[in-house]
């Protein structure tokens, strides 16, 4: 549904199909749009990960390394969310 949303409001209804850096701006200076697209950096992020992580446990590792892997996931993806909240937070401000 996220991708949906953000497929129709990013490429559809944007003139020409993409939008410059003023349009972005404004278009991420809505609250609801901008709780929007924090959702969707959340979800694909969580996605991406869990499928590197079902990729590496298909590989058979030992118990203790797939609790390595997962806490090494679990902490990408908060610095990768984060990173995504900063630049927001710098585009918006």
């Amino acid at each position: 549904m996220l991708l949906g949303l953000h497929m129709i409001a990013n490429h559809f209804i944007a003139k020409g199909g993409l939008r410059d850096y003023a349009a972005v701006v404004a278009y991420l200076r809505n609250p609801v749009i901008l709780v929007l697209e924090i959702l969707f950096l959340v979800c694909v992020t969580t996605h991406a990960l869990l499928g590197v992580r079902a990729i590496l446990l298909d590989l058979g590792l030992s118990d203790q390394v797939e609790q390595v892997v997962t806490h090494v996931l679990k902490w990408i993806g908060c610095l990768t969310i984060c990173y995504g909240l900063v630049v927001m937070w710098f585009v918006i401000r």
